[in-house]
């Protein structure tokens, strides 16, 4: 695949109409206007709260959903991870605000934006962790630590991480690995090995296509000059040569999972989870199609949400693993 030459196919760069990028001012600061409840719930970013169903991940696995006493565990879990990511995400909007006002997207994000003074993120933080540690001690210590885990790696992302080349995708991926461990600490079930090697492949697939979509946006306003993070418009190649493979190598384990012993136990017709492969090969392909074409929006995981045919794809693999029970 030769990204550099996708990325430049659009021809020369167009010049849209963006405001200057300008660091935090005192008009922000001391906002007069009262924010509408929505600004409010625009920073918690609560569509991203879809990312937290990882932590129900385990109980599927395991085929033990429909316990009570589990599901209401990892339901208090889901909650206060809920608040954790949305801490994070309010840190992350703070520290990025003026890169964000120059991106034609991450403009419109309520404190770059203006819709909400930055003084009111000084308490929502606060706020958002504090509910997280008194939900989370509902649950167990083991998960209250995964919490605290989960804020010092996405602060730590968020001050410098993020700015480290390949570091700041592999440490994405283990955020998302990081909720199925949350859910298996929530309802006390281990995931097997081959899981977590899944997750983290597939995950830093998606974490590589999201860098990648950036640097295509961001060519569209700086040209061949375009950087997004801590990489140049022409590491756009080797990052999808990098996510491809990440991705199929995530199918391969997946393979490999299907065939172990416990699938016979799990599945009465096992041999039907094989059609998972093709199905997971599949989306992984079509996603890379998107972001070469110049078409993925900022995160694929929610791109999956609204994408017609990763619901379908999705809607086939649930049926799949159905049928095979």
């Amino acid at each position: 695949m030769n990204a550099s030459a996708e990325l430049q196919s659009a021809g020369p760069p167009s010049q849209p109409d963006l405001p200057e990028a300008s660091a935090p001012n005192l008009e922000s600061l001391n906002n007069s206007r009262t924010p509408k409840t929505a600004g409010h719930l625009r920073a918690l970013r609560l569509q991203h709260w879809l990312k937290n169903f990882l932590l129900f991940v385990p109980l599927l696995a395991a085929h033990r959903l429909g316990e009570s006493a589990l599901l209401s565990k990892v339901l208090l879990g889901f909650l206060a991870f809920g608040c954790i990511t949305s801490s994070g995400y309010i840190i992350n909007d703070l520290l990025d605000l003026a890169a964000d006002r120059r991106h034609p997207n991450k403009r419109y994000r309520p404190f770059a934006s203006g819709d909400l003074p930055i003084s009111y993120a000084f308490w929502m933080i606060p706020a958002l962790v504090v509910a997280a540690g008194v939900i989370g001690r509902q649950v167990s210590g083991v998960f209250v630590a995964a919490v605290l885990i989960y804020l010092a790696l996405t602060v730590t992302y968020s001050l410098y991480l993020k700015q480290v080349a390949l570091l700041d995708v592999v440490v994405l991926a283990g955020l998302y690995t990081l909720r199925i461990l949350a859910g298996s600490a929530a309802a006390a079930i281990w995931p097997s090995y081959g899981l977590l090697a899944f997750s983290t492949l597939l995950f830093l697939s998606l974490a590589l296509v999201k860098r990648y979509g950036e640097l295509a946006v961001m060519r569209r306003i700086d040209g061949d000059a375009a950087r997004a993070r801590a990489y140049h418009f022409s590491d756009g190649e080797l990052l999808a040569a990098m996510g491809i493979a990440s991705g199929y190598l995530a199918v391969l384990v997946l393979a490999v999972y299907i065939n172990r012993e416990a699938s016979l136990v799990l599945y009465r017709r096992f041999e039907l989870m094989w059609a998972l492969c093709p199905l997971l090969l599949y989306w992984i392909s079509h996603v890379w199609l998107i972001a070469h074409r110049g078409q993925m929006p900022d995160d694929p995981v929610l791109f999956a949400v609204t994408d017609r045919t990763s619901r379908i794809v999705a809607l086939l693999m649930l049926a799949v693993c159905l049928l095979a029970v």
